[in-house]
């Protein structure tokens, strides 16, 4: 299934609705425009539809107005965000106020811890024990077993004369 890009005129709401506060940052996210808080997705685009992460309660109370649970892939449902409703979207006003809605919950959350980059990881990885001597040689033993000696042969095959047949 290949996801379609956002309308302009979504991105373009998006950003001029966006809040403008110390700590938001604006990403991608599956290649879509997001909006974060703490290390926190708290809105962002995904193909037509409009995201939010909110409280249960106004999940639910958005969900009676039309929202829908997000699932960037069906039956992947990410449960704490609903995709807004539309007449929502269109209106401005209400979209700044539900982005605002969703940044105070994602604020009140507790900061994500920063994972180390693969590069560190690898540089920090424990090192093998080098095997001891005396394993080394227990295993040099087993891995080869003994051959028995073959006779080396004094001569090389001559063929053999061919015989004249008589008529």
């Amino acid at each position: 299934m290949k996801w379609r890009k956002s309308p302009d005129a979504l991105v373009q709401a998006f950003d001029h609705c966006l809040p403008s506060v110390a700590g938001v940052q604006r990403k991608a996210m599956f290649g879509y425009p997001c909006a974060f808080v703490n290390g926190h997705l708290f809105c962002g685009l995904h193909q037509d539809g409009l995201i939010v992460r909110l409280p249960e309660a106004r999940r639910n109370a958005l969900a009676a107005t039309g929202a829908s649970v997000f699932e960037p892939m069906p039956g992947r449902s990410m449960q704490e965000y609903v995709v807004a409703p539309a007449d929502i979207v269109a209106d401005r006003d209400k979209l700044r106020a539900l982005l605002n809605e969703a940044l105070a919950h994602a604020s009140s959350l507790a900061p994500k811890q920063k994972r180390p980059h693969a590069a560190k990881k690898k540089a920090t990885a424990p090192k093998r024990k080098p095997a001891r001597p005396a394993r080394k040689a227990a295993r040099a033993k087993r891995a080869t077993p003994a051959r028995k000696a073959t006779p080396a042969r004094k001569t090389p095959r001559r063929p053999s004369p061919k015989r004249k047949r008589s008529s």
